[in-house]
This record gives structure tokens, sequence and C-alpha cells, in this order.
């Protein structure tokens, strides 16, 4: 008999059902909203198992977090203990000092240590008589889970007497007993947590597929209305292809595109470092909330027909069988993703019949026959295809006279099949000047923001950037002349100064140009 997976609604009145027998196993409570939070997350994001079994396995987590934290010690005691071991110790240390400063410096560190004994002590109180107070409803949840299998025996074996006593004169009482500890519970201070609710769930779900938190939890509208902005942080000077970008995604939160299909694929078109691969680290960062949602393959490494294998997996009995494919495996373990097929006209013919595949019905399956879920990715190919014809007409002021130019280019290079498939075709501009200056004064900030975690400060004069952009301005190479650049120019002799110790934390570093030379006080 085929049995079908049942939907959300009815996995919700499975879990309702198994919700009683939970909280007495952990010995914590479940929130309804976390057995909807079960049901929803469990059907978004875990695409490789079926409801109930899901659902089920992510409160039974949730729940057991929630009891180790239970029966550890919380967090704000912990924190305390550590710190007094630390002033013990350095107490300890200044017993043999018996000049003034060391006896004000200790009879200071004495009083920190009695006001923070004293912290300590009552908190542990406040703890102590948590624990009892949660031990006692277990205990009774546990009574009252016996008094209703009890109910069900004298069912069974008809002894009216004792149904009547158990249905109407014990279950209620440990009802309302429980109600009372609960009651009371919630009034006392709290440092012990014995609740499971939405953030649970979302935090176990996070752990299973490694998508933030945040991501599950917020709501993303604004923050969607908003994405050209969060994207042109770090993207200059490529507003048609951060527009394209934006709708493509807005449509398919919308709920707008195909459910079958990846969330967007996309053929980033243009010449080396103008901001293709930068604009998918974006991209990933402000879908994913991380860089390490990125999956980059270089498709220059599937030049050869048999190379393709490498991307599914081996068949069976060739060796490297069991590893899996290169692009399933990452797709299988990161189904939340922006995939990168970097280069992809170097790729061999074969290659995009199963792209093909994933591009219609955004799913694969690999040489072990799992089929991989695509369906939560964005894919994103880039190709220097047409790059001296946007050198060219980089200047022209009408885009879709360059777009136009460089698809001619395309079209003569893949099949009418593949390019039908994409949902945007994206050309990048040659960087000019200005865009070259801005993307300066982000990789200054970028350089700012890592001395800043060594606690040091630097502030670059507006006339070092003029320096930086004649060395590091080449609009055939884009940006990463620039990038060079502030290398040799900044960072090389700046890290000599920090390691002669010239500078060290707490420094304040000027960066100016003195006598065509970049200078550092």
């Amino acid at each position: 008999m085929l049995i079908d997976e049942p939907s959300k609604e009815d996995t919700v009145a499975i879990l309702r059902g198994l919700k009683e027998r939970y909280e007495v196993h952990h010995g914590v409570e479940i929130s309804d909203g976390a057995i909807i939070a079960a049901a929803q997350l469990s059907h978004r994001y875990i695409s490789d198992r079926q409801l109930p079994d899901k659902a089920i396995d992510l409160i039974d987590e949730a729940g057991s977090r929630i009891r180790m934290e239970m029966d550890s010690k919380p967090e704000q005691l912990d924190k305390l203990d550590r710190r007094l071991i630390q002033l013990k110790i350095e107490l300890q240390a200044m017993k043999k000092e018996t000049d003034t400063a060391a006896n004000k410096r200790r009879q200071k560190l004495e009083e920190q240590i009695d006001k923070l004994e004293k912290e300590f002590a009552n908190l542990d109180e406040i703890w102590s008589s948590e624990k009892i107070s949660l031990q006692n409803i277990t205990q009774v949840k546990s009574q009252l889970e016996q008094a209703k299998m009890d109910l069900d025996m004298a069912k069974r074996s008809g002894d009216l007497e004792r149904m009547a006593e158990i249905q109407y004169s014990i279950i209620p009482k440990l009802e309302k007993k429980i109600d009372h500890c609960a009651l009371q519970n919630e009034k006392d201070k709290k440092l012990l947590k014995n609740k499971v609710t939405e953030d649970e769930i979302a935090e176990v779900v996070s752990k299973w597929t490694g998508i933030p938190l945040s991501k599950m939890l917020e709501s993303e509208k604004d923050k969607l209305m908003d994405m050209e902005s969060a994207l042109h942080r770090r993207v200059v000077g490529q507003s048609e292809a951060v527009s394209a970008v934006a709708n493509s995604i807005r449509r398919s939160r919308a709920g707008l595109s195909d459910p079958t299909k990846p969330n967007g694929s996309f053929l980033f078109l243009g010449p080396t470092g103008v901001g293709k691969t930068e604009l998918c680290k974006s991209l990933a960062e402000f879908l994913f909330d991380s860089e390490d949602a990125l999956i980059r393959i270089d498709m220059s490494e599937f030049m050869e027909k048999h190379s393709v294998a490498k991307l599914i997996g081996a068949p069976p009995g060739y060796v490297g069988y069991e590893e899996g494919g290169y692009l399933t495996e990452s797709v299988r373990r990161k189904p939340y993703s922006v995939l990168l097929l970097d280069e992809i006209e170097k790729a061999h013919s074969d290659v995009f019949n199963l792209l093909l595949q994933v591009l219609d019905d955004g799913r694969l399956t690999d040489s072990q026959g799992r089929t991989v879920d695509f369906k939560n990715t964005v894919i994103v190919m880039t190709s220097n295809l047409g790059a001296d014809v946007i050198q060219m007409l980089s200047k022209d002021e009408d885009y879709s006279v360059m777009k136009s130019a460089v698809m001619d280019v395309v079209n003569l290079n893949f099949r009418p099949e593949f390019i039908n498939r994409i949902d945007e075709s994206v050309v990048f501009h040659s960087l000019g000047e200005d865009a070259i200056k801005q993307i300066s004064k982000i990789q200054i900030e970028a350089l700012s923001d890592r001395l800043k975690e060594k606690e040091m400060q630097i502030r670059v004069d507006d006339n070092v950037f003029g320096k930086v952009l004649e060395i590091g301005f080449d609009s055939a190479f884009g940006a990463r002349p620039l990038k060079r650049a502030i290398q040799t120019l900044i960072e090389n002799p700046l890290a000599i100064k920090i390691l002669d110790g010239k500078f060290s934390a707490g420094s304040s570093i000027e960066c100016n140009l003195e006598n065509d030379e970049i200078t550092f006080t």
C-alpha cells in the first residue's frame, strides 16, 4: 500500500498528539508555536526527508537541547564563577607585594570579590529553587501521564469506579497542580528555560541546514525592497546588473516564479575585474548572511568529456563511486546557496546537457541514484564572451545597444535551448575612473576593519587615493590592478611597520602623500 506524505496541517495535528509524550520524556514544555514552526520550517528547509518524521525529530532535538541547558550551570552563574576565580588568582599573586599601591589594589580586589560572591550566592539560590520547581512540574506531569494510562486500562477492564475516580478526581487535581506550578514559575526570576518555542526549533533547523537563524524568523519584505542598496555596498558601477538580479530574486520570493525551477538563473557577461564574482559573493551574503553559502566551480576543469562524471559522480564499479559528484554533493550539503559556474564557455558540451535538466526541473540525479534538489539555489554562470565588444561600446550611453551586440556573440557560442532556460543574461560595463575610485574607498574600509580587529585605526588622506588610482587604474583589467596597487603602496609598508613595532594596539595611523611618496605616522 502506497502512503502519501502528510500535509503541513496533518503534521501539526500529529505533533499535537505527540506533544505530551515528548514533554514528559524531556521534562520540558512545548509551545503550540513550536509545533507549527516545526511543521513549516521542516517542510520549507529540509528537502531530503519526509513529514512528519523530520518535524518530530526537530521537536525531539529542541526538547533535548533545553533539557541539557536545564541540567547545566546557567550562563550568568558560569560567568560570575569564572570572574571570581580570575580575581582570586590575582589577589593571591598580590599578597607578596607590600607597597602602598599594591595594598590599595588588594583592598579593591577584596571588595570586588565580596560583592561578586554575594551576587553569586543569590543567583545560586534562585537556580536551586528553579530546579526544584521544574523537577516538581516534571514529576506531576509524569503522574498525569500515568493516570491517563491507568484510565485507559480501567476502560478496557470495565472498572467504572476506578474510571470515575481517575477522570473526575485524580486527573483534574494533577492538571490544577501543574497550572499552579507553571504560574508560580513564571513569577520567579528566570535563570532556567524549560519551554521549547519557535526560536529553539529555528536554531535546530539552522544547525541542520547551515541557514542563518535570522533568515528563518525575520520578515524579508522590507529587506527585499531595498535589495539594490545592499548589493551596491560592494558592487560599484553595475546598476543594470544589480537591478536585473534583484528583480529576479523578488519575483521568486513573491511566489511569481516557477516553483519547480531554481530561485534564479543568470548568465553574467563581461571583461575581467568588473564585479561578476563580487556580485555573486554579495548575493550569497544578502540571501544567506554568509559568503560561505557561495559554491564556486571552475568550469575550465570540465573541458574533457570524461570529466563530466566528476559533477555527478563516477558510475558504479569505477574509482570514486562512493564519493559522489562535486556538483551534486556540494548542493546536497548546502541546498540553500549561490552556485557560481565560472567561465562556463570552457565547459564540454555534455556539461550543458546536465545543466539543461537543472535549469528546467530544478533537480539532478547523482551516480548513486539520489535526487538532489536545486530549487533553493541561485545559479550564476559567468563568461568573458563579448568582452572586446563591451570594451568598444562601454562608453555608449545606450545599455541595450551594448547588450544586443554582446548577445550576438553569445548566441554564436551557446545553443538556443540553453540560452532560453536562463532567467536573465546580464552584461557588465567596463569600470570607469569614478567607479574605480569608489572601489578603492571600499577596499580601504576593508583594511580599516581588519586593523580595528587589532585595536588600530587608520585615516587615509584623499591625495593617497589619487596616487593609488594613478597606478591601479586600467580600464582593460577592471578592479584587479587596484587591489594590487593597494597591497603594494599601503599594505606592504604598513605590515613592515607593524612588525617593527612602530604601530601596535591602540595606535592611530595617519596615511599621507608627501613628495609623491606615501607615508605613515
